[in-house]
Formats: C-alpha cells, sequence, structure tokens
C-alpha cells in the first residue's frame, strides 16, 4: 500500500536522537549551560515554586501602591462578593436552571486579552460585584515585561490570579518588537513579522534566559510563544526536567489541520514519560473554520492530548490593526460544544459596541510605552477597551449557558467551595 511509504523508519528516528545525544551538539549544551546558568531544573523548579507562593508574593508587595486593592480582592472573595456559578445561571435561564443538565465535561474556558494594566483588573473586579458578572478563568498579557516588573504590576498581577483562580500568560520582551531583527521598524513594517518572524540567530536562547529570570523570581510559568524555534527549546527545556509551560500565539499561522498535526507530532515527541508536554495551549490563525477545529481535535486527541493541550479560539478580536471587520464568532464556537478543553478568547468588544466608541481597541496599542499612554492621556480610553472585551466574554457565557454548556470562569470567585479545592488552574 501506498500508505506504508509514510512510516518513518526507526533509522531516521535513530538520527534524530544521535543528534540530540551527541555530546558536540551545540543546540543541546547551549540549552544545557542556561540551565546550569540558573541553577539545575531541580533548583529552578524550586525556586519558581517558592517565588509563586502567595505568602511570598504579597511580603514582597510590602510598601506598593496596589497592596490595599490585593487586600481588598482576598477580602471580596473571601466574602463572596461575586456571583456563584449558580446564580448566574439563575440570572440567565430563571427558574429552569435548577433543572437543566449542563455539559461540564467539555466546559469553555472564558478567556480575556490583553489585561495589560493591573488597573484594568481591578476596573473590572470591581464591576463584576457591581453588576453581578463573570471574572474570566484565563487571562492573557501583552506588555513590556520590565516595564511592569518596575512598576509593581507584575507582582500585583501574579497575586490577583492566584487568588481569583485563574490561569495566566505573560508575553516576554524577546520578541521582534525588541529591535532583535535590525530590518524591522514599527507598524510601517508590520509586515516583516509575519509568520513567527522576530528571534532570528541567538535571540532563542536570549527568550530562554529571560524564561528563567521571570520562572524563578516570579514563579510565571506560563508564556506566549512565536517562533518555532523558542517552541523547540521550550520542548527540551520541558525534557530536561524544567517545569516550562507555553502557548502557541495566533501568530504563528497555524490555520490548517495539517499544521495544527506538525505541532503536535512534535508536542508528543518531546513529551516526558508519563505524556505531558509543556504546550498547554495552542491558539489557531483567525482564518480557521469549524472543520479545521474538528479535525484538529481528531489529531489532539489520537495523540493522547486532549486534557494537556487547550485549543485556544479567538472569539472577539481588536477592532483595527489585526482582522478585517465585522469579525465575531461566537456563532461559530457555540456548534463546537462536543469539543473538550477549548477557550473562548475575547481581545475585542462586540462590533456596535466598538463601532460607538469615540477610541475603539487597537493591538497596536499593546507595545506603548505606560510613560506615553498617560501623558497622552489614553488610560482611561484603554480601560474602556478593556472592560468592553469583558463585556464581551459575558455574552459569550450567557450565550453557552443558554444551551446547557458549561464554562470556566475565575475558579475560587464563581465556583463553590468544594470545586475551588479539587481545581487544577492551568
Amino acid at each position: 500500500m501506498a500508505r506504508k511509504k509514510l512510516a518513518i523508519s526507526e533509522e531516521r528516528l535513530k538520527e534524530v536522537n544521535d543528534f540530540l545525544l551527541d555530546p558536540n551538539s551545540w543546540i543541546v549544551n547551549d540549552l544545557l549551560m542556561l540551565i546550569e546558568k540558573h541553577g539545575g531544573a531541580d533548583e529552578i523548579n524550586r525556586k519558581a515554586r517558592e517565588a509563586g507562593k502567595l505568602d511570598n508574593i504579597l511580603a514582597r508587595m510590602d510598601g506598593s501602591p496596589h497592596l490595599k486593592d490585593i487586600q481588598w480582592l482576598m477580602e471580596q472573595r473571601d466574602k463572596g462578593a461575586f456571583i456563584s456559578v449558580p446564580e448566574y445561571r439563575r440570572r440567565v435561564l430563571g427558574k429552569d436552571a435548577d433543572s437543566m443538565k449542563f455539559d461540564e465535561a467539555n466546559a469553555v474556558t472564558l478567556e480575556i486579552s490583553a489585561c495589560n494594566f493591573f488597573s484594568f483588573f481591578m476596573a473590572e473586579a470591581k464591576q463584576a460585584i457591581e453588576r453581578q458578572e463573570l471574572m474570566p478563568g484565563r487571562i492573557i498579557r501583552v506588555r513590556f515585561m520590565k516595564e511592569q516588573e518596575a512598576d509593581g504590576d507584575l507582582l500585583a498581577m501574579t497575586a490577583a490570579t492566584e487568588i481569583i483562580g485563574a490561569s495566566r500568560c505573560e508575553t516576554l520582551d524577546t520578541k521582534g518588537t525588541d529591535g532583535s531583527n535590525v530590518h524591522l521598524g514599527g507598524p510601517d513594517t508590520i509586515t516583516g513579522y509575519f509568520g513567527g518572524v522576530g528571534q532570528p540567530n541567538d535571540y532563542p536562547l536570549k527568550w530562554i534566559d529571560e524564561y528563567l529570570y521571570y520562572y524563578t523570581n516570579y514563579g510565571n510559568r506560563q508564556v506566549l510563544n512565536v517562533n518555532s524555534g523558542t517552541i523547540l527549546l521550550a520542548y527540551m527545556l520541558y525534557k530536561l526536567g524544567v517545569d516550562i509551560e507555553f502557548k502557541i500565539s495566533v501568530y504563528m499561522g497555524n490555520d490548517n489541520p495539517y499544521a495544527v498535526f506538525w505541532t503536535l507530532m512534535a508536542a508528543r515527541m518531546f513529551s516526558r514519560p508519563d505524556g505531558s508536554t509543556p504546550l498547554i495551549g495552542f491558539n489557531f490563525s483567525n482564518s480557521v473554520n469549524n472543520e479545521t477545529i474538528n479535525r484538529s481535535a481528531e489529531i489532539r486527541k489520537f495523540f493522547d492530548l486532549e486534557s494537556n493541550v487547550r485549543f485556544e479560539h479567538h472569539i472577539t478580536e481588536t477592532y483595527k490593526a489585526i482582522v478585517r471587520q465585522p469579525y465575531n464568532r461566537r456563532d461559530e464556537l457555540l456548534e463546537l460544544g462536543h469539543i473538550p478543553n477549548i477557550s473562548a478568547k475575547h481581545e475585542g468588544g462586540e462590533i456596535a459596541t466598538e463601532e460607538s466608541r469615540e477610541h475603539p481597541s487597537n493591538i497596536l496599542e499593546y507595545f506603548i510605552p505606560r510613560a506615553d499612554i498617560e501623558s497622552q492621556g489614553m488610560m482611561p480610553l484603554l480601560t474602556q477597551n478593556y472592560l468592553d472585551k469583558h463585556e464581551s466574554f459575558n455574552i459569550t457565557a450567557r450565550e453557552l449557558t443558554k444551551r446547557g454548556q458549561a464554562f470556566v470562569a475565575a475558579r475560587n470567585l464563581h465556583e463553590c467551595g468544594t470545586c475551588r479545592a479539587d481545581a487544577k488552574i492551568r
């Protein structure tokens, strides 16, 4: 049969292993040197566990202007100020909620991007209490790491997501917008970034070095990954014992099931003996349709990665600078209720809302330094853009609820005590 010609021979697999195990393989040697620079895999993970403990984070926030807000957040959580899932369902469905069966096995994670400033988060939390709305179960952040480390937002957001029971993904500074590609500039050269360009030459190693810094000093485990080289190094880093987690960005352009097969095949090949992989989030390209998602789900299931790799699908996008509008994939999402471990990512507001704004959302504004945002008086405008995304994922939650589909919101705020204790946040 012609199909048998596709089988990968043991000889070819041996060549790959021989290359990786060769003492002169600089690809592996350079990575090993970085691991040793940070103390070795066991010490790296130990430091990260300590740095990520809430008590240690709060101790480091002594004197921070954000500490009062964090304490307020804990108080609101502890007194049950946020709406519970059963209460939310009754608000949507009335008395029918008590008898309806909800599909918990295929719960959709409510995801928002990008929560770049702690002030965004606080405005969202206060509105959620006032209006009895949901807080996200997953938060993506795209902000300069050094800048937010300096102004205290990094510690505050680390504490906040731990308190509310949401997963969080950060975006490292080592990427194309940091000048790594000397031929690319600002928005006028944006097409040069297409296809994951942005970690040329020795930058993948710099990316790993930066990751290990924030992992060991802040416990920040999850990061965005946009380049095939850094994806490979992250697979290798995990195989060597460092508990890195990453999500593949929409910018990687995985827009067909063949690309998905390639990515998941590599994840499986570099998995640990227990089958786990550091790839925990997989953003499709905006152009995928439901057939591609269904076929990709078949591939993911075949490789036994359903529980490990979350499919992250953009439901809304910023109004400017990334997609042609109108863009809203909610109706298609509602047809995917049979797909497990999927998130509904909201990066923009509703079309009608965006059109009504004097300043609609713009993805290029993710990369404006805080000082420039404040000097131009943009912070209230950007906060409103973020709250529009908050409105959008709450609409998605409502529509899922009407269909008997469960969702994952901030676990420590909206779920029962038993659920919180059992929840594994990734």
